[in-house]
């Protein structure tokens, strides 16, 4: 066996294993957010992300780190970027998830794509095809069949979290657009590193009163489980397997697998969360992922950079 098909079959395990890390993350942090609450986790997690980020970016370097601090008329784009993806898309999705399910969080975030495509065609940068304006119609409108049961009860009663998950989905999508430049540049190690750093401190000022609020000491083996798996394996661990994968694979042949964590999450949250879901959801679930692969694909090119650095909270 050669050592390309070995990498590659390494690649692909290593993906759909992350696509079953990501999925289950969903039931995670959802349990986390009810017992701890958004402004303590995000706290815990802001904290420990740069440190644990910096330490992998020290290894990859051998220690120069001042070697990749950013030149100077790179650093408004990296402040930007740290703002839009981290301290307003991550902070959206905690809320976002906190309010709704771990099922309809995984299905409402996977419509990113959608925003990629739509701000690319309003900066004049991508001119959206049929095909492409088909699959994000059709998207909306499993997303509309999904909701359906709140929709019946009223606009009001429609999912407040849902409705934040999607604000949240449409900031990572700006934020992937603003790093593209800067991500071609420095690599995605170095744009992840410096975009919390400068993302970070303010959601750390904005979280910690009610992080000190909370019994840390008190806290179950369970929920110690759960920060473990969120933050170090899904969001660090998750980041650094993915981004090899698609070194392996290429973003064009990975991205099709970033459709396996809502139904994965479906069955975790079904089996642990006791979540129901009825036939009208399933079909809209369906329909959604269906339309956003439409979209995404119906370009005929590579999908948008985004699928090489995902964010499943």
């Amino acid at each position: 066996m050669s050592r390309n098909l070995a990498a590659s079959r390494v690649s692909l395990i290593a993906a759909v294993a992350m696509m079953a890390v990501w999925g289950t993350n969903f039931a995670f942090v959802k349990h986390l957010l009810d017992v701890l609450g958004v402004g303590p986790f995000l706290f815990i997690r802001f904290l420990a992300m740069p440190l644990c980020a910096f330490a992998l970016l020290a290894v990859a370097v051998r220690g120069r780190l001042a070697a990749t601090w950013p030149r100077r008329e790179d650093l408004p784009r990296f402040l930007a970027c740290g703002l839009v993806g981290h301290a307003l898309h991550v902070g959206l999705v905690f809320w976002g998830i906190s309010l709704s399910t771990a099922f309809s969080s995984a299905l409402v975030l996977t419509s990113g794509p959608l925003f990629t495509l739509l701000i690319l065609a309003a900066l004049g940068a991508e001119r959206l095809r049929a095909k492409q304006v088909a699959g994000t119609l059709v998207a909306l409108a499993g997303i509309a069949l999904f909701l359906s049961d709140k929709l019946m009860r009223g606009v009001a009663n429609a999912g407040i979290g849902d409705g934040v998950l999607l604000a949240a989905a449409a900031a990572f999508s700006l934020y992937t657009v603003m790093a593209r430049p800067i991500t071609e540049r420095y690599g995605p190690l170095v744009v992840l590193c410096y975009t919390l750093l400068f993302g970070a401190p303010l959601m750390l000022v904005f979280s910690f009163p009610s992080f000190m609020r909370t019994g840390v000491s008190e806290l179950t083996p369970v929920v110690w489980v759960g920060l473990f798996w969120s933050i170090l394996l899904s969001s660090v661990v998750g980041w650094a397997v993915w981004g090899w994968v698609n070194a392996v694979r290429g973003v064009a042949r990975s991205a099709p697998l970033m459709y396996l964590p809502p139904p994965i999450a479906g069955v975790v949250a079904w089996l642990t969360l006791g979540e129901h879901f009825t036939t009208v959801k399933v079909a809209g679930a369906a329909v959604t992922m269906a339309g956003v692969a439409w979209a995404q694909f119906g370009g005929g090119r590579p999908p948008p950079r985004e699928a090489a650095q995902p964010d499943s909270g």
